[in-house]
């Protein structure tokens, strides 16, 4: 069963007609029980790092989510947000992250571009992951709503660039952890293909 966690910070209701559209329901758990019955899990976020952390804390979702993704490697999928709280920390706040990537969350340089990045942008993939075959799709495009950006340690940790300004990580994996910066749920028939290609991941 595929599990949203609902820890107050996302876009739940588009994530999961998006998944409905593939055949695939999804179970949006309120509770850190409900995440027993995953075989996959998808963080989703939308707004600050600090409170995102906050709220995994308050709402006691942290050691079930440490079990599944850590212990029985089962797939998880960051999204936006969710992707930072991946990371080690962030330049928004004083919070550690999850620290399951060596990263760090660093905002956005304002300049020429607006701040925050928002709209299509290509995605641009450097190594091979599940989400995709890079062969297949040509012109990955996605829709992106971001002021920070992961910057990660370790450069295998990186799946596929963005250029806005910089060039930056929009996609990491690392074993059965895979995240994006965009929103899959809100980039058509890319974010289709994407969040199908997650569907077919299994434990390793």
């Amino acid at each position: 069963m595929v599990v949203i966690v609902n820890y107050g910070l996302g876009n739940l209701g588009s994530i999961r007609n998006m998944l409905r559209k593939l055949g695939q329901d999804a179970l949006v758990a309120g509770s850190p029980d409900q995440l027993m019955q995953a075989d996959h899990i998808i963080l989703p976020g939308v707004g600050a790092f600090d409170s995102g952390m906050r709220n995994l804390q308050s709402s006691g979702f942290l050691p079930a989510l440490t079990h599944k993704v850590m212990l029985q490697k089962v797939p998880l999928l960051g999204i936006c947000l969710g992707m930072q709280l991946l990371t080690e920390d962030s330049q928004e706040g004083g919070e550690k992250g999850l620290g399951w990537i060596a990263a760090h969350t660093l905002r956005l340089a304002p300049g020429k571009l607006k701040v925050p990045h928002m709209g299509w942008n290509q995605v641009q993939p450097v190594t091979a992951t599940p989400l995709w075959d890079a062969a297949d799709w040509p012109d990955w495009r996605f829709y992106f709503v971001h002021s920070y950006y992961v910057k990660c340690s370790y450069p295998q940790d990186v799946s596929a660039h963005t250029h806005y300004g910089t060039r930056f990580a929009s996609v990491i994996q690392r074993d059965n952890i895979v995240a994006c910066q965009f929103h899959p749920e809100k980039s058509h028939r890319f974010g289709f293909q994407l969040l199908r290609n997650f569907l077919n991941m299994s434990s390793s």
